[in-house]
């Protein structure tokens, strides 16, 4: 019996020690804890004092001006309508290539604008490849 008494002892001395540690990690977290919160606390005045800007820091935009074109000046021309002269200034009609040429279009957008302009119908085909105006 002696035995169970010395061990029920050395069991209740070590949870004795392991409660006063716990303890001291509470007092320890808790002081965090609060260090943290008193940070926040002087954090969020800053915070809000930065959001809100001094009247005199506003600056209005200035309105932008557009240019106006001189009297003489063309409008920029659309690629379509540039195919298009094209094909108007030819009497035989004109070929995917010449249109490549004169334009500077690749094939693709000479193609693309042609399958437009044929389908308002501006243009037709005078033979394969050969086009001309309506």
């Amino acid at each position: 019996m002696k035995e169970l008494d010395t061990l029920i002892k050395t069991v209740a001395d070590g949870l004795k020690s392991m409660a006063q540690g716990v303890e001291t990690l509470a007092a320890k977290v808790e002081g965090i804890s609060k260090s943290l919160a008193d940070e926040k606390v002087k954090a969020k005045p800053k915070a809000k004092s930065k959001r809100k800007a001094p009247a005199k820091a506003i600056k209005k935009k200035a309105k932008k001006t557009t240019k106006k074109p001189a009297a003489g000046a063309r409008k920029p021309k659309t690629a379509a309508a540039t195919v298009l002269t094209v094909i108007k200034r030819s009497k035989k009609g004109v070929d995917t290539s010449a249109l490549m040429k004169k334009t500077g279009y690749d094939r693709k957008k000479v193609a693309n604008i042609i399958f437009k302009l044929k389908k308002q119908g501006e243009i037709k085909n005078a033979g394969k490849g050969l086009y001309v105006k309506n």
